[in-house]
Formats: structure tokens, C-alpha cells, sequence
């Protein structure tokens, strides 16, 4: 049985309910039973997400998994993105993760209070790289994507990424966005595990597909990058 304050939480996102992005949207979210969308964009969640952060309404919301719709599930991402304490964030995910569904609400929640805490994150990542699950696999992925191709960047995540060899679409769409985006920032670093073929080659050719597309990327890079395309392995 939902809580009160999370159905009042959820009658405020049925307020917000726009038919048409619903239609819209559905058709990018394979994996979701199209009745679990209500159809609340994502500006108006993140919103929502901004002015309950923090409420007694939230920590109830927070409380009361798992949920119906999908709106309801990104919410709840969104509302531990804003979350202040580390600590606090950590145990929201261990207990949200296993409910995530989607693509989107997995990349729609990245807790802005990482950026802070890159050093002693790195074991946990590891262990969402290791998960069973195939949406905390990806958020894995995109926490080594978002937060640690820059300053914090370490050789060695490139391997971390390029030994999991998974089976799941949506795992390996995050391994080549995050080979894509290691190209256009780490580009001498990553451009080995290319010429190595460290990828399988769904997940390696649609990585170097990806970084041809990017505007961070020079020609010259690109020019190297089409020469390493793979045809399709004879069985």
C-alpha cells in the first residue's frame, strides 16, 4: 500500500501529464510497459525533484519502493541526484538501483555531491560494475563516464569498462558512449583498447560510430578512427 504523501506526490505528477511527450516518449522506452508512463517531462520532474528535496513528502517517497510509473521511478533518481550527504546518497542507491528499468531513469541520476567524493567513490563503482543487474552495471559506466574522464581520469578505468562483456543492449550502448567520450577527452588512452579489439565488435564499432558523430573530435583523429571499423566476424 502507497503512503499518503506519496500519492499526493503522485497527484502532483499526474497534474503535470502531457499526452502527446507521453506518446512521444513511450516509443524510446522498449523496456517499459507503455500503462507505467504517465508522460511528465523531464524539466517539469527535475523541478518537482527541486522543490520536494529535502521534505518530509520526499523522505516518504523515498520510502515507499517500489513504485508504479516510471515518472515515479525517475523522480525518485532525481531526487537522490540532489541529496547532500554522501553517505545518505549511497544507501538511497543501494536500496533504488535494483528497481531501475530503464535507460533513462539510470542516466537521468547522477548525484551532483560525487563530484566531491571521486577518490573513495572508486570502490563502489567497482562493486556496480560487478552487480548482476543490467541498469546498475550502466550506471556504473556512466559514473565513470560523467565524473572521471577528466581530472580524476586513471588509465586503468578504460580497463575496468572494456572486461565486462555483457550480453544486455543497454550496457553495452553505455560501454561505447563511454569509449566514444574517453576518444574525444583521453584520446591517446583509449585509442589502444580500439586497436587491440578489447571491445566486442557490436559494442567497438558502435563506439568508434559514436566518436565520428562527436564535434570534440578533429578529423585527423577520425580519419584513424574509420580505418579501425570491424567487418562482421565470420561464424
Amino acid at each position: 500500500m502507497s503512503h499518503p504523501k506519496e500519492s499526493i506526490i503522485l497527484g502532483r505528477l499526474l497534474q503535470r501529464q502531457d499526452p502527446t511527450y507521453r506518446d512521444f516518449h513511450k516509443k524510446l522506452l522498449p523496456t517499459v510497459d507503455p500503462e507505467r508512463l504517465i508522460g511528465v517531462r523531464t524539466p517539469q520532474l527535475r523541478s518537482l525533484a527541486k522543490e520536494l528535496s529535502g521534505t518530509p513528502e520526499a523522505e516518504d517517497f523515498l520510502a515507499s519502493l517500489p513504485h508504479t510509473y516510471y515518472d515515479e521511478n525517475t523522480l525518485h533518481g532525481l531526487l537522490i541526484s540532489n541529496g547532500k550527504d554522501i553517505s545518505w546518497v549511497i544507501a538511497q542507491l543501494d536500496r533504488f538501483l535494483p528497481f531501475v528499468d530503464n535507460w533513462a531513469t539510470c542516466d537521468l541520476t547522477r548525484p551532483k555531491i560525487f563530484q566531491k567524493h571521486l577518490p573513495e567513490l572508486l570502490p563502489k563503482v567497482k562493486e556496480w560494475l560487478a552487480s548482476d543487474h543490467e541498469y546498475t552495471v550502466r550506471f556504473g559506466i556512466g559514473m565513470l563516464l560523467s565524473f572521471y574522464l577528466d581530472r580524476a581520469f586513471q588509465p586503468e578505468y578504460l580497463t575496468w569498462v572494456a572486461s565486462l562483456h555483457r550480453q544486455e543492449y543497454y550496457v553495452n550502448m553505455m560501454i561505447a558512449w563511454y569509449f566514444a567520450t574517453a576518444l574525444a577527452k583521453q584520446y591517446e588512452a583509449a585509442l589502444p583498447y580500439l586497436q587491440s579489439h578489447c571491445l566486442e565488435q557490436w559494442t567497438h564499432n558502435k563506439a568508434i560510430q559514436k566518436a565520428l558523430e562527436s564535434t570534440r573530435i578533429p578529423p585527423e583523429h577520425k580519419e584513424i578512427l574509420r580505418t579501425l571499423k570491424r567487418k562482421q566476424e565470420k561464424e
